[in-house]
């Protein structure tokens, strides 16, 4: 039925580019001998692909059912939700109703039908009133409207169960019969079908969730060639055969061992979450099915969904949970993104913390773990240095008695209450610093900082995507001092990040000189005096790092604003002047359209031609950070900056991804890499996409030149006497005429501002 000969040349020709290197023939069952595996068997977890690699082309096509044979485990299952047409073909499609993932509802506009479908009126486009022939100009498309359809352009047409074991040649096939019982009431037998297929196709799963479909075939196969699974639903449904919900089931598998080798389950079943989606103790649904000899798959995996807040939105820390965690081990899992359980199963499963690094990567903060606390609090820093980073970083402010003190802005409105305190009417509006108005933090005394709440960062809630809610106003604010004596006490800590913004407004405008104020806070902390703690320095603002200069101990890290294409050799040379490493933004290595990458610049390996170490902002774990290429997986977008644009250094909000992935055990293996730990090749995507659906053309980020890096020397400012022995302040002075730096960031007004924040509560 399918005629696919040039749409699979062109997917093989792109995927070939888009998954660079060679597909290593490393199993992930088998790949791992020494660990030690919790499932029935003793081996390692099998992947099931659902309808292929779905989280990005149309479920049960062939685009998707080829992605996953090139960028997952040797071993992958290939699953297909088998239905039936008019005439008795078996089709790979993943719902009864057509209408959901083709484009059935244009072709035959006027063909809706309703039936009852286990007792539910249902209305759509259904198999059973098309023949296999009907079927021919119906093309497959994205069914999940949160996904991309740029790749609905395509002619991909429904496969039928031979086509796909014919001409994907999967590893091992899974096939869902998911409605018997619907189509045994319109005559069509799916028992038949089933018998008939795998006469001529390897069968290795079927699964159900009717019990009398399974026992009607169980007398039929070996399982030592085809396992049968049981399926279960939701706990509250109703089981058609036995008239039992499905929760009443779960306590019966002595009776589900007698017409099956093993039961399908929703991952909630196993790992089940409280109402606010945070994780309570796991069942002993595992447990309980091994001792009746069941293996136990789990399903409703996908990287593209929220999940518990306990896994900080990081897919793969969901299925190690599920697959090492020291009780058990599943058998298997059903995914629509099966890279990344491949993944965890060959390179991450049974790591442990003490594992060597394989990575020369930096893993510095993003105001500590601010994915998981509040930013710039005590508690952001001990889980960033808990969970392995190299660097925490303080974000240097100045209070309105010159106490310096870490926050991810000097707008207290970003992330404090302070526009719900006592302190709303502190409200200012200050061009030089930003559009729009703010509380700024010069604007409170250290004392009155104190009071206010901390406020977790949400930077992608218009997606309803937030950060750990539990934890939303927990923790303190923090003294330089107090962050750099953390840092001293922390024995796995290689150094710090201390950042300086709006320098030249401070002295000018607030007499107050925030870089002597960082100084002075180094040398009363001991830094000057010791090797043990490595100290970075960065700014955005060259005339801070120039008068840094001298102090040849620290690291000084010139951050370019905004997205750049490329830069100047003369422009290099002057940066190399004042800072010994350099941050650019990741649309600088990885330039985006509509969140495709577009291509790769080669602006990284031009700084490191001039000695400058290249560190890379700002990695998150939420799915909608990362661009599409990156299959909504964190751990692949930082190796492929990494391994494929060779950064130095991420600054991330979530440490622990980035410092787990420097651990995982595919990296260097040379030719054997697996293709899951290959980098992704940019602008891989953008040939599968047609010209109909391709995204406009966008104008090219800019070119760093010497105007923009170049600055005026920091204003004086005459220092007065310190308040306390640790605290920087700043006198009146006299100041020469200048022209302040206009910031280019577009904020939101005051009332926006407060109306955000009092949704964020």
């Amino acid at each position: 039925m399918c005629n696919t000969r040039a749409l699979g040349l062109l997917l093989v020709s792109a995927l070939v580019v888009l998954h660079s290197g060679v597909i290593a023939q490393v199993s992930a069952q088998g790949s791992n001998a020494t660990s030690r595996w919790q499932t029935l068997t003793g081996d390692p977890p099998f992947v099931v692909a659902r309808g292929g690699f779905s989280g990005i082309f149309p479920d049960s096509s062939s685009l998707a059912y080829r992605l996953t044979l090139f960028t997952s485990a040797p071993s992958v299952i290939l699953w297909c939700d088998v239905q039936l047409t008019k005439d008795e073909a078996g089709i790979c499609f993943p719902d009864l109703k057509l209408d959901n993932a083709s484009n059935i509802a244009q072709v035959f506009k006027t063909q809706q039908k309703n039936y009852l479908v286990n007792g539910v009126p249902t209305s759509g486009w259904f198999s059973i009133d098309y023949t296999l022939n009907d079927l021919s100009n119906v093309i497959l498309n994205q069914g999940v409207y949160s996904r991309t359809d740029k790749f609905d352009g395509n002619v991909i047409q429904i496969l039928t169960v031979q086509d796909m074991a014919r001409q994907i040649k999967p590893p091992g096939l899974w096939l869902n019969i998911q409605h018997d019982a619907f189509y045994a009431q319109h005559n069509l037998s799916m028992r038949s079908f089933v018998l008939s297929v795998s006469r001529s196709v390897v069968v290795n799963y079927i699964s159900s969730p009717e019990v009398n479909f399974l026992r009607s075939i169980a007398a039929r196969f070996r399982p030592s060639m085809t396992k049968l699974v049981f399926r279960f639903l939701g706990k509250s449904e109703i089981e058609p055969t036995t008239n039992q919900t499905y929760g009443s089931l779960l306590k019966n598998l002595t009776f589900i061992k007698t017409f099956a080798s093993g039961i399908l389950v929703p991952k909630d079943y196993i790992w089940p979450v409280d109402e606010s989606l945070y994780l309570l103790p796991h069942t002993t649904i595992v447990l309980d099915a091994h001792k009746e000899r069941l293996e136990v798959f789990a399903s409703n995996f996908a990287n593209d969904i929220p999940i518990s807040f306990n896994y900080s939105y990081d897919p793969l820390t969901e299925y190690l949970s599920f697959i090492d965690n020291g009780d058990f081990s599943v058998d298997g899992v059903l995914s629509d993104f099966p890279l990344t359980p491949s993944a965890a199963v060959d390179c991450f499963a049974h790591l442990g913390k003490n594992a060597s690094k394989s990575a020369n990567l930096l893993v510095i903060s993003k105001n500590g773990a601010s994915g998981d606390y509040p930013s710039c609090t005590n508690l952001a820093y001990q889980k960033a240095i808990s969970d392995g980073v190299d660097f925490i970083d303080c974000p240097v402010q100045m209070s309105k008695d010159g106490v310096p003190f870490c926050l991810s802005f000097i707008n207290l409105i970003n992330s404090t209450n302070a526009a719900q305190s006592k302190f709303n009417n502190a409200t200012t509006t200050i061009p030089e610093i930003m559009a729009g108005s703010g509380i700024f933090s010069f604007s409170l005394t250290w004392d009155e900082i104190q009071t206010l709440i901390p406020q977790i960062s949400n930077p992608f809630f218009k997606f309803k995507l937030f950060r750990n809610p539990k934890n939303k106003h927990a923790g303190k604010f923090m003294k330089l001092s107090d962050f750099l004596e953390m840092a001293k006490n922390a024995n796995s800590l290689p150094g710090v990040l201390i950042s300086i913004e709006n320098a030249v407004y401070l002295a000018e405008k607030q007499e107050m000189s925030v870089t002597d104020s960082v100084i002075e806070a180094l040398g009363n902390a001991g830094y000057n005096n010791q090797t043990a703690l490595k100290v970075m320095i960065q700014s955005t603002d060259s005339s801070v790092l120039m008068k840094l200069r001298e102090k040849n101990n620290y690291e000084l890290v010139y951050k370019v604003k905004g997205n750049i294409r490329d830069a100047l050799n003369q422009t290099i040379a002057d940066i190399k002047k004042f800072a010994d490493s350099v941050v650019l933004s990741k649309e600088s290595v990885y330039p985006l359209n509509s969140a495709f990458t577009t291509g790769a610049t080669d602006i990284v390996q031009r700084l490191q031609s001039f000695k400058l170490p290249v560190y890379v902002e700002t990695f998150s774990n939420e799915f909608v950070s990362q661009a599409w290429d990156f299959f909504s997986d964190p751990t692949v977008e930082i190796n492929t900056y990494y391994e494929g644009a060779g950064i130095d250094g991420v600054i991330t909000e979530f440490p622990m991804t980035a410092a787990r992935y420097r651990r995982n055990r595919c990296l260097k293996r040379g030719d054997k890499t697996p293709p899951y730990m290959n980098p992704v090749q940019p602008g891989g995507l953008l040939p599968l996409i047609t010209s109909d659906y391709l995204p406009p053309a966008e104008a090219p980020n800019p070119i760093l030149t010497e105007a923009a890096v170049t600055e005026p020397p920091l204003p004086p400012v005459t220092p007065v006497p310190s308040t306390s022995p640790s605290n920087g302040s700043a006198a009146p002075a006299t100041l020469p005429n200048g022209q302040p730096k206009v910031a280019t960031g577009i904020f939101l007004s005051t009332l926006a501002m407060l109306l955000i924040t009092l949704l964020l509560l």
